[in-house]
């Protein structure tokens, strides 16, 4: 069985990629270029759904990007 997962990807300050899978809780992963990123969150999505019994299900609308002053 194959299932599909939304990744959010964020580049840190360190300049590491950053892999956010959030309908799987604590699923994250990180690394220097994206090919390794990838690799990397595919197996964190394996392990995470041999731990979690359930997936969310929340759909996937889009990001939107706001600017606050501070």
């Amino acid at each position: 069985m194959t299932k599909s997962f939304n990744v959010i990807i964020e580049k840190d300050e360190d300049g590491y990629f950053v892999a956010t899978v959030p309908s799987l809780r604590g699923c994250h992963t990180q690394a220097k270029s994206l090919d390794k990123l990838m690799e990397r969150t595919k197996e964190a999505i394996e392990l995470c759904l041999e731990v979690e019994k359930e997936v969310g299900t929340n759909e996937f609308i889009g990001v939107q990007r706001l600017s606050v002053s501070v």
